[in-house]
């Protein structure tokens, strides 16, 4: 059931009307159902002036754009209206045709190359290479072409907050109403939207949604401020609420996470899937140049002397020569570990907000390393959150096993979000 719209969610559609609109703020703030409505009015306003030319649609990968964004709006308007072909790479939408693309790196840009788009939809713009969308942009070259796009806020720095939301001529949100800006800017309207905007949202899911989101995402994902990654990464950690020794289950799931090295540390995880949470309950840790032989010989020795048997085994990306090794010796449970850092950062930092992540004091170097995982300034300052690379084997060690196993434990652990 469709609930109707607020006078706030209302005018952000009414006013929607700039060469570029973008609705951006926090998560689950109703952000995307304006801007899915507002798009929707402007196809049918196409197709009712019988325009030819092209639509066009793109979000981080085809299948988040999906999710996102096409599956709503077919459910929002029915099968026959909205009808999906994935394979083709387009929609149909009230009959206009809607070409759909991925804008996860940069060989995105030659798919828009060449077109002149009457109207373009984008989700998670701030995920985007610049690149692509200053080419979208410049598709855009229609007299009355208009772009809609959403985003969750990200670094102050990002290309998108400086070279348009920094110089948008006109912003709305609840607070200001509708403010006219710099006139010397971009025919940019900024839709700023917070979790309030959005009522229909159940008590218990906004409590449990702020526990998700901790330390920098939740000033960007729940307060939505553009902020910038500085301190300590996880900063939630607290050694008298996540350091506990737990008795093994019997029949429980065992992850390994493994982040290689040769020449630098070489670290194995043993994470435990329990019903209240993982549990990391030991480690192998090791400074010494080995090759990928010696080192498939370490963990198969640690695995023996500590009664591990592993589930699933998810080394790092990088670790093609050591997997194929650890193949070739009959190890078949491997899983090539989810790299998406900013995701297993924020992950990892939800569990521990939760509760649902301890650690083994038998894990020395891990429990060392977290208090100084910290995020690297000088990727702050290029618009980018990433780690600093010093001391963090442990740590990435933890994200793979845990973010790449997430469809199974999802599963196993009560009361998760």
């Amino acid at each position: 059931m469709i609930k109707p719209l607020t006078d706030f969610q209302a005018s952000s559609v009414a006013n929607a009307t700039r060469r570029l609109n973008l609705w951006e703020g926090s998560v689950r703030s109703s952000k995307s159902v304006c801007a899915d409505l507002r798009w929707l009015q402007f196809i049918r306003e196409c197709a009712k002036q019988e325009n030819d030319e092209p639509l066009a649609m793109l979000g981080k990968t085809e299948r988040t754009l999906k999710r996102n964004v096409l599956d709503p709006i077919q459910k929002m308007v029915g099968p026959r209206r909205c009808k999906i072909n994935m394979g083709a790479g387009e929609v149909r939408l009230f009959g206009q045709l809607v070409y759909i693309a991925s804008a996860n790196n940069e060989l995105a840009v030659s798919k828009i190359q060449g077109l002149t788009l009457q109207g373009a939809y984008g989700d998670e713009v701030s995920t985007w290479p610049e690149s692509v969308f200053r080419m979208l942009t410049s598709r855009l070259s229609l007299s009355d072409s208009q772009f809609f796009g959403t985003t969750n806020p990200d670094s102050p720095n990002h290309w998108l907050k400086k070279s348009y939301i920094d110089r948008a001529t006109a912003r709305l949100s609840s607070s200001e109403g509708l403010v006219t800006l710099d006139s010397e800017g971009i025919d940019l309207l900024q839709l700023h939207f917070i979790l309030d905007d959005n009522p229909f949202l159940p008590a218990e899911f906004r409590t449990n949604l702020t526990k998700e989101y901790t330390g920098l995402w939740k000033l960007r994902y729940i307060d939505g401020l553009w902020v910038i990654a500085e301190g300590t990464i996880y900063g939630v950690f607290d050694p008298d609420l996540h350091v506990a020794e737990k008795e093994r289950l019997g029949g429980s799931d065992v992850v390994i996470g493994i982040d290689y090295g040769t020449t630098n540390p070489f670290v194995a995880l043993a994470i435990e899937i329990r019903p209240e949470g993982l549990h990391i309950f030991d480690e192998l840790y090791i400074e010494s140049p080995l090759t990928d032989s010696q080192l498939v010989d370490a963990v198969q020795d640690w695995l023996v002397t500590n009664q591990i048997d592993p589930d699933y085994i998810c080394p790092d990306p990088s670790a093609a020569s050591f997997t194929r090794e650890m193949f070739v010796r009959g190890v078949h449970n491997l899983h090539k570990a989810n790299n998406d850092v900013k995701y297993g950062l924020r992950r990892v930092a939800s569990l521990l907000s939760q509760g649902m992540l301890t650690i083994s004091l038998k894990c020395v170097s891990l429990l060392e390393e977290i208090p100084g995982y910290v995020w690297d300034p000088k990727a702050a300052l290029k618009g980018e959150d990433a780690p600093l690379k010093v001391g963090d084997h442990c740590c990435d060690a933890m994200r793979y096993g845990i973010v790449t196993t997430e469809r199974i434990w999802r599963n196993s652990i009560r009361g998760v979000v």
